[in-house]
């Protein structure tokens, strides 16, 4: 009897030994490799950094060109701000497909395919769902075989490539080293090897140019060779992300990033003698003629530490507003801060922060300040100082940056600037002036 009780305990050990806890099994579970190859890890209530260097699981941008970034179960949507949970925008990925990781993403472009025309991909393992204006098209999700024939599941990146930069409507895949081109007219499935490239785990076309993103670097490259033109990778926290600076840099790097960048602008801002001052989150570009000077907002303006939200030039002053305050620096090497400020906006202006913009003219004592689509017009010279309201903006939901120079009125919008003969023009305009790109005619970016 003694005999068997005790082969009973040794049998009860060995299978619990043997037999993973289910807490284990659970860990094996998350760190098991997918059938594709990649980790995914499940990041549900983790607290995402993207300026702490962040491998995308995918990028894309909306019919109103937001660009989305993918990361685990979570989305950031534009240059800053924090993660979301994907689900919230685009609840059906968990209604149809438990998510954990969308492996690509993309938003056609196609005017020869209306019923396609910016249109979001996403693909997730074998399937393939296509969003209109956030909500799913009937029918969705489907095998990506079915919607794309010839092309592979678990995919790392897609990117699309309308005409004329591929001969017809194309879609880019990749897949490790194999790069597929997808006809959207034929569906016809051409392979090319991109020898130049990485392996990309995310694809972004972005302002007509062809970003392939790797780590947490990205390099530019032609959509029909494969070639990489430039000094690449670069750091994408430098040009697709607002973060305060990392690393060590060089003044070159500094000024490049800031020309080359395509976060949106804060605040601009040309002064009595013609100098430009852009600034953008933490850091600062100066245009002085064909030179260029760049560096963090607290080096130079150490009051304010970082973000403006507007900033205007008037007599040899910058007037800078951050929320609902209003420093004052007295224009030269370096610029000094006026003692006295900063100034509640309320009693420096008459208006009520925040602002999105603010500008004045050459030679003109009338401050225009923009709030939402409002403009109001405040007498520099007057005292107090009361804000009229001269009109709005129709052209624009918001803008996000506006100075006034020998041109006109210069309006920043995303990654573009409009110019205006007047402010009066700005506000009467029925259709938008010729649209300008600001890293490269702006800021004169080669790239």
């Amino acid at each position: 009897m003694r005999l068997v009780q005790t082969l009973t305990l040794c049998l009860a050990l060995l299978l619990s030994l043997a037999a993973p806890s289910h807490q284990q099994e659970s860990q094996d579970k998350k760190d098991k490799p997918h059938a594709d190859g990649h980790q995914h890890e499940l990041h549900h209530g983790a607290k995402l950094d993207r300026c702490a260097g962040m491998e995308f699981d995918a990028v894309a941008v909306n019919e109103e060109g937001i660009p989305y970034f993918f990361k685990g179960d979570h989305l950031f949507k534009g240059f800053h701000g924090k993660a979301e949970l994907s689900n919230e925008t685009f609840p059906e990925l968990d209604d149809h497909h438990h998510l954990g990781h969308v492996d690509a993403a993309f938003r056609m472009h196609s005017e020869d395919s209306p019923d396609h025309h910016d249109h979001q991909f996403f693909f997730l393992d074998t399937k393939v769902f296509s969003y209109y204006k956030h909500k799913l098209e009937k029918g969705y999700p489907k095998d990506i075989s079915e919607v794309f024939p010839g092309i592979p599941d678990h995919l790392d990146a897609a990117v699309e490539c309308p005409k004329p930069d591929c001969t017809d409507d194309t879609v880019i895949f990749f897949k490790g080293d194999e790069i597929y081109h997808f006809n959207m007219k034929t569906k016809k499935v051409d392979e090319k090897e991109f020898k130049s490239m990485p392996n990309c785990t995310g694809a972004f076309r972005y302002m007509e140019h062809y970003y392939c993103f790797h780590g947490h670097q990205f390099s530019k490259f032609d959509p029909i060779t494969g070639e990489v033109h430039g000094k690449y990778p670069k750091e994408t926290r430098d040009y697709f992300m607002r973060c305060s600076h990392f690393g060590s840099k060089s003044t070159d790097e500094h000024i490049e990033r800031e020309q080359c960048s395509r976060v949106h602008l804060d605040a601009i801002t040309s002064d009595d003698d013609g100098s430009v001052y852009a600034f953008r989150g933490h850091h600062f570009l100066s245009i002085t003629g064909d030179k260029f000077h760049s560096d963090t907002i607290e080096s130079a303006f150490k009051e304010l530490h970082s973000e403006v939200d507007a900033v205007f030039s008037y007599e040899g002053h910058l007037y800078m507003i951050k929320d609902s305050d209003v420093f004052v620096y007295k224009v030269g090497e370096p610029h000094t801060h006026l003692e006295g400020y900063p100034k509640p906006l309320k009693d420096e202006l008459g208006i009520e922060g925040p602002v999105d913009a603010a500008f004045v003219c050459a030679d003109k004592h009338i401050a225009h300040v923009i709030k939402g689509q409002t403009i109001y017009d405040v007498d520099l010279k007057a005292t107090p100082r009361v804000p009229v309201k001269e009109g709005s903006i129709t052209q624009f939901k918001r803008i996000d940056a506006a100075m006034c120079g020998p041109k006109g009125v210069t309006v920043v919008f995303g990654n573009h600037y409009y110019i205006f003969e007047s402010p009066m023009i700005m506000m009467m305009a029925k259709i938008l002036p010729e649209q300008h790109r600001v890293s490269q005619e702006l800021f004169g970016c080669d790239h």
